[in-house]
């Protein structure tokens, strides 16, 4: 049965840095309506937030201390109010950021849970009663996941920063408040929820120390508190309370999940809509976090990672598609190495992703080809997991300059620095000095400069028109995907099929002509001019779609 999601088309935002209307240097919620124009033109029919509500911004809004109020920096509730409205005008739906694992130090049920330990409030945490470290769990951004209570022979747990204290699922009466805050942004016309760490809710009720897998003497929280038995439980309430009965979008954030557990996230009767998986993600990582365990990987290790999780994935329901978020680098540099300026290159890599089974989702700055930065010293970011990881390394053995270019090109500071507008100073993105400074070699890929015909911007266009109004538009949404062999190193294929019509995708990811028996038929849709394109031959970072129904 199809669903009204299906069709959607999702542009992520981070608020923080896509524009800047009050110069103060950071983005803003005014700054987003001042730009809902270029973003229905682009052609999507969704823009995903980043968290806006309360916080003290210890981890960039993923540490909320109201989930009823807008962050100052961003505006009002008024503006949240007046984006609702103008998103209304232009047809284009919200997705609100959830993040139901923690919330911040500073969030009242846990002021008063370290003020009175016989407080209601004490429980909606996790707290344990020790004159010691309770176990050997290391948080995600490194160090003990436990910070003693002030004056008390207490701890608590933060699975993420030492300002982010895990919320107690365990407890009915905190997931009923839960609940109650997530209808009241249903009621306010949210119909849509990406949910951060939301597989991280269910821990290990042994809370047992484990076997170290570090210098530290710790172990990586997320083998304890990371898909537990028993999360299905609290998924299940969440979806039957608030999800289902207002017939929501819901994407997961769930890294670590098996082929097996797609059924109960995502089949029939599945907690979510859709889930984000993350193996094409981490390529080069023997551990997904810890980034100084490197490996090296190549064009086929990408193309059979995705191949494999898409036919994984499609036997029970969708995923969200994506190459780019604000956790991740940009793809071009990540995927495209020495050709992160090649138009042709990005053009084709877009597409690559982009016509595969699922939702895509397109991370502000991905349209315009935006790439990764080079920075010079670890002073220079913001981003708390960069700052631990380059200590991680440097502890692990590594040398101060192996370091930094490990974090160089892992950073979610890559995907963080401000949306390139034009390129005049701060790239249009503020007219003061911007939180983030922004990298001077994206002004050559900035909004102003590629309305011109054969952009990326404009490619990112044309290739969502397609997919939304094409003859072929009900395969490339409904389609199921099969994967398709090519006999040549580095092109790849798959074919989307629906009923008894299909299409034949196919992507050369090398610098030369190449010739591919398979890439005959009429070309329906490619990066390159219908008139360049020839039947059996690639040009250098070609993509075609080819019509397989004469």
């Amino acid at each position: 049965m199809k669903k009204w999601w299906q069709n959607e088309i999702v542009y992520q935002i981070y608020p923080r840095s896509f524009k800047d209307s009050n110069s103060d240097g950071y983005g803003d919620i005014n700054g987003i309506i001042s730009k809902l124009d270029y973003i229905k033109k682009l052609g999507v029919t969704m823009i995903w937030l980043t968290p806006v509500y309360k916080s003290p911004m210890a981890d960039n809004g993923y540490d909320i201390s109201d989930y009823y109020y807008i962050n100052e920096e961003f505006g009002t509730m008024e503006d949240f109010d007046k984006l609702i409205d103008e998103c209304n005008i232009r047809d284009i739906k919200i997705m609100m950021d959830m993040v139901l694992n923690h919330t911040s130090d500073e969030h009242p049920w846990f002021k008063e849970a370290l003020k009175d330990p016989t407080s209601k409030y004490h429980d909606y945490y996790i707290f344990k009663a020790s004159k010691e470290v309770p176990n050997n769990w290391r948080g995600q951004f490194g160090g003990s996941a436990w910070e003693k209570v002030d004056g008390r022979d207490e701890y608590y747990l933060h699975t993420y920063h030492i300002k982010q204290p895990d919320l107690n699922w365990e407890n009915p009466k905190l997931r009923e408040e839960i609940y109650k805050m997530i209808q009241w942004w249903i009621d306010k016309g949210i119909k849509a929820f990406r949910l951060d760490a939301i597989n991280h809710i269910k821990k290990n009720p042994s809370y047992a120390s484990i076997e170290p897998d570090g210098y530290d003497g710790l172990a990586a929280i997320k083998k304890m508190g990371r898909n537990q038995e028993g999360l299905g439980e609290f998924l299940t309430e969440l979806n039957e309370r608030v999800f289902k009965p207002n017939n929501c979008m819901t994407v997961a954030e769930t890294a670590g999940l098996t082929n097996e557990m797609y059924k109960d996230f995502i089949g029939k009767d599945g907690y979510f809509s859709l889930v984000f998986d993350f193996r094409h993600t981490a390529l080069e990582l023997e551990s997904g976090s810890e980034w100084y365990s490197r490996k090296e990987w190549e064009l086929k290790d990408l193309n059979d990672t995705l191949m494999e999780t898409q036919t994984n994935i499609q036997k029970y329901g969708w995923s969200g598609i994506y190459f780019e978020n604000h956790d991740q680098p940009r793809s071009t540099s990540k995927y495209l190495g020495n050709y992160d300026e090649n138009e042709d290159a990005i053009k084709m890599l877009g597409a690559y992703f982009f016509f595969m089974h699922g939702v895509p989702f397109i991370y502000q700055g991905q349209e315009l080809g935006m790439k990764n930065f080079v920075r010079k010293s670890i002073e220079d970011f913001d981003d708390i997991d960069s700052i631990n990881q380059y200590h991680r390394a440097i502890n692990e053995g590594y040398s101060e300059e192996e370091a930094l270019f490990i974090v160089n090109s892992r950073s979610r500071d890559n995907a963080r620095v401000p949306f390139a507008w034009d390129d005049s100073s701060y790239v249009g993105f503020s007219d003061v000095n911007p939180w983030l400074m922004p990298l001077d070699d994206n002004s050559k890929h900035n909004a102003k400069s590629e309305e011109k015909e054969n952009s990326i911007l404009n490619f990112y266009r044309s290739m969502i028109d397609f997919r939304k109004n094409s003859d072929i538009s009900e395969i490339l949404i409904y389609g199921k995907l099969e994967p398709v062999e090519t006999k040549t190193k580095d092109v790849f294929a798959y074919r989307r099929k629906l009923d008894s019509k299909s299409v034949l995708c196919i992507f050369n990811f090398n610098d030369k002509d190449v010739n591919v028996e398979i890439n005959k038929g009429e070309i329906l849709f490619s990066n390159y001019h219908m008139e360049q394109a020839q039947e059996g031959t690639l040009k250098p970072f070609q993509m075609n779609i080819l019509d397989e129904n004469n």
